[in-house]
């Protein structure tokens, strides 16, 4: 860790920064039809959702300034211009917002690459799924990227259910309800990638089934673990209500 936070300050020395002021873009993948939602996606994408009176997306955009993110760029399709009505170009918050459109659903990395001419300077830059809430540090995803090509946040396997373990004479010992498996770890939807990763991208298709595969096979991922953050997904109504509960009790 230590050689890899002194090869992260010298190139942030190089472009004028310090850790914690990185002046990066951050892509927000916003254009899905978020059906489990449904009839709130009817009106509304999902990512404009609000959770305790803010949407999914303001959430993230005041996650990512507190690490210096302002410049962002939002893919969006379904009901696009719902986005231009709520969070415009964002100047009114005191960041950046530019707009890529798909016109006919993508995929993940499709959408990725329809974004490429908003991002053509950018050595490094992050990409996060719309329906995310968290508060992981984002940084320390450019601290282990070294020599990859992306760098993907991990979290451990919440498990839906309840777990009951047991001893070989099948005597029930103990209840656990829905807890952290910490020896399974999933993909957190949150990614740091240099520019190169626009040679794997496909016009249509997901990075998760045809870019990540590729990129595993030739050992230019980063796996990056964060313990003890808070990280929900937003794809039913019972976890908009776990959101917002655990989002009211920190408030």
């Amino acid at each position: 860790m230590r050689n890899q936070l002194l090869w992260l300050k010298k190139k942030l020395k190089r472009s004028n920064l310090r850790l914690g002021e990185i002046s990066l873009k951050a892509v927000i993948l916003a254009g899905g039809k978020g059906k489990r939602l449904k009839p709130l996606t009817d009106e509304l994408p999902k990512p404009l959702i609000p959770i305790l009176g803010r949407p999914i997306i303001t959430w993230q955009i005041e996650w990512l300034k507190r690490y210096g993110i302002k410049d962002f760029v939002i893919s969006i399709g379904h009901l696009k211009e719902r986005f231009l009505e709520s969070i415009g170009n964002g100047e009114k918050s005191g960041i950046k917002i530019s707009y890529a459109m798909e016109d006919e659903p993508l995929g993940t990395g499709g959408c990725l690459k329809n974004a490429m001419p908003l991002l053509f300077k950018e050595e490094f830059f992050y990409v996060l799924n719309g329906d995310i809430i968290t508060d992981m540090n984002p940084l320390r995803l450019l601290q282990e990227i070294k020599g990859a090509i992306g760098a993907i946040a991990l979290v451990p396997l919440h498990s839906p259910y309840g777990i009951v373990k047991h001893g070989e004479d099948g005597v029930i010992i103990s209840f656990e309800e829905k807890p952290l498996i910490k020896d399974y770890w999933i993909n957190a939807g949150i990614y740091l990638f240099k520019h190169d990763i626009f040679d794997y991208l496909p016009d249509v298709g997901d990075l998760e089934r045809m870019v990540f595969p590729e990129l595993a096979r030739l050992k230019k991922l980063k796996a990056v673990r964060y313990y003890d953050v808070l990280w929900r997904p937003i794809d039913t109504y019972k976890d908009l209500e776990e959101a917002e509960r655990v989002l009211r009790t920190l408030a």
